[in-house]
């Protein structure tokens, strides 16, 4: 197989570029051109080619793409150019973005420049910038030659990065990584434009009388008593927080707050009017993206960007400002906009959801067997928690109660405190007094000896990673300290990474920090666990997901849940084959119960 490396050089502008549009638009725009392009074949000399559309189509079709890996810095762009506007398909994707995020961590710069200088490989030039607002045949021949060498130095860059960054990668993560792009990059999902123009009239409607409804200008909204009664009486616990200047209790209603970060995108469209009144926004979040999907329907299918290594741990995250990780569930109109992505023509959707896979991994991590076996044995350990904290028969528990047993088992095995567990039963509407909460608490970790000893075991094992040593927690050779590092080394083989981790002694006793981008982090040990169990769960989701993939198309991935899109006469037998490969367990994860439900639906709300 052949090592393509190509970089695009394209037309922009002061109004036209990727720092104002997305990918998506940028590439389907009327606007879009291609200038050039630079390609190398394996260790060959790189070529520079500059003509016009049908020139450069000639061009690339004379490539053996079909038995090649493509390689660019930044694939979503240069593959969705490739795909979409010259039907060249590959057989592989690479992308040494892609690859630096996992290897340095999402923190570190990952731009061409930054990582040649990292690598001390050589410098990319600024040639580009010369070529603002210029179109292909503004170009003087000299210019144009200039702007070649420009791009062939990127290709020589990527090339050379690939080279280093290759030499041990995990051949696993370069799937990973191509079944990623693909989503994007060879896109299978449509859009109803019926059903989202629907769905915007409607949310306009109701923003508008919600807010006439409430009686308050804009002056009210800003009152912090007045809207937190807006909320309460709308169902809605405000979230507070404990004031820096004061030490008292607050109502958290800055932007940066996490509580009202999370209002912004509560399955309520009224909560989401009224917070983005209070900020100022013509729009909610929910009116925004259904006219971004409307937009997106307009140009054609649904490119799925979903970033690889988007996360300290490995995890999936959203990509060009349509973050399809969040779409909301609940609420009157939750589902709609999961409801307006549909399979193409004679196809249908499966999605398929680990179930509980981060309390399964926890449990299974920390030796806690009795919570082992329940989930082994298809036990309903909600119901079982709910027992334990109203002391009662598990036949007599309630609804409400084993809501407050699946709140406890999925929340506090992280070492939540009484506070936080408090405030997070309010946002699910569950009024509870700080007593209730530490009793909670308490009652989890009495029944769960085994998890509580795995945290404080973390903590043992940052401080001696921060001293540059080596400390196992939990099941042998899974988690491995790379002490000179500061990291642990996961199943995959990649890092997860605590750049920088030091040690502080302040009032409450030693406080370990990692650097990040923004500043400095906290880590302690059941930040660590939850860490380790999101970053396992994705090990897991991933190598289930290649396993998939071979046999059938993987459209997208959400958290814990793979979908993909198969024609409606294979339905039956794709399902149990996605369900198989779902329940299938990792040689490293020897004795962990995993359990998964798939649903099928023409569209990925009908999958629920």
């Amino acid at each position: 197989m052949d090592l393509i490396t190509i970089d695009f050089e394209t037309f922009y502008s002061k109004d036209f570029s990727l720092s104002k549009l997305t990918t998506e638009e940028y590439v389907r725009d009327p606007r879009f051109e291609v200038v050039g392009v630079g390609i190398k074949v394996n260790d060959g000399y790189s070529e520079w080619a500059s003509g016009t559309f049908e020139q450069t189509k000639e061009y690339l079709h004379e490539f053996d793409w079909a038995n090649s890996m493509v390689l660019a810095h930044n694939t979503m762009f240069d593959g969705a150019i490739l795909s979409w506007l010259f039907d060249i398909h590959p057989k592989v994707w690479a992308d040494t973005l892609c690859m630096a995020r996992s290897l340095h961590g999402v923190e570190v710069g990952g731009s061409l420049a930054a990582l040649a200088q990292r690598y001390n490989i050589g410098e990319k030039g600024t040639e580009v910038v010369d070529a603002m607002g210029k179109r292909r045949e503004e170009f003087s021949e000299a210019s144009l030659d200039k702007y070649g060498d420009y791009c062939i130095n990127d290709v020589e860059l990527t090339y050379k990065l690939f080279s280093i960054m290759a030499a041990g990668y995990p051949r696993q993560e370069l799937k990973v990584i191509d079944t990623t792009l693909r989503m994007f990059i060879e896109p299978i999902l449509d859009l109803d434009m019926g059903l989202l123009e629907q769905h915007l009239i409607a949310i306009r409607d109701r923003k508008d009388d919600l807010l006439i409804e409430a009686g308050v200008s804009k002056e009210s909204l800003m009152s912090n008593d007045k809207f937190a009664e807006l909320l309460k009486k709308n169902g809605v616990i405000p979230p507070t927080k404990i004031s820096p200047t004061t030490g008292k209790e607050t109502y958290a209603f800055a932007k940066t707050d996490e509580g009202f970060k999370a209002l912004q995108e509560h399955p309520s469209i009224s909560i989401q009017a009224l917070v983005a009144a209070r900020l100022g926004n013509k729009s909610t979040l929910e009116e925004t993206r259904t006219q971004r999907f409307i937009d997106i329907s307009r140009r054609g299918i649904l490119p799925v960007p979903v970033r690889y290594y988007a996360a300290h741990t490995g995890r999936w995250g959203g990509d060009d400002k349509i973050n399809l990780q969040n779409l909301p569930s609940r609420g009157p109109d939750g589902k709609t906009l999961k409801r307006s992505i549909i399979a193409p023509d004679g196809c249908v959707l499966i999605d398929c959801d680990s179930a509980q896979i981060e309390a399964r991994v926890l449990a299974w991590l920390a030796g806690q067997e009795d919570l082992v076996s329940s989930f082994r044995n298809g036990e309903d350990v909600y119901v079982k928690m709910a027992s334990r904290i109203y002391n009662k028969d598990e036949s007599e528990v309630t609804k409400d109660e084993r809501f407050v047993g699946k709140t406890t088992i999925l929340g506090s095995g992280y070492g939540m405190g009484a506070v936080k567990f408090q405030a997070q039963m309010g946002t699910f509407g569950f009024e509870i007094d700080i007593e209730e909460a530490r009793r909670v608490i308490q009652v989890y970790r009495e029944a769960n000896a085994e998890i509580s000893g795995l945290w404080q075991e973390a903590q043992l094992m940052i401080r001696e990673l921060a001293k540059g040593k080596e400390k196992s927690i939990g099941v042998p050779q899974v988690l491995e300290p790379v002490g000179d590092l500061s990291a642990v080394r996961l199943p995959s083989g990649l890092l997860m990474r605590y750049d920088d981790l030091k040690g502080v002694n302040d009032s409450k006793g030693m406080e370990y920090t990692y650097k990040r981008r923004n500043g400095r982090a906290k880590i302690y040990g059941g930040k660590f666990v939850e860490n380790a169990c999101q970053a396992l769960a994705r090990c897991i989701i991933a190598e289930q997901m290649l396993k998939i993939s071979k046999k059938h198309r993987v459209a997208l991935t959400v958290h814990d849940s793979i979908v993909c899109c198969v024609k409606e006469d294979d339905v039956e037998q794709a399902k149990q084959d996605i369900e198989m490969y779902m329940r299938w367990v990792p040689d490293w994860a020897e004795g962990l119960p995993l359990d998964c439900e798939a649903f099928v639906g023409r569209s990925y709300g009908e999958c629920e």
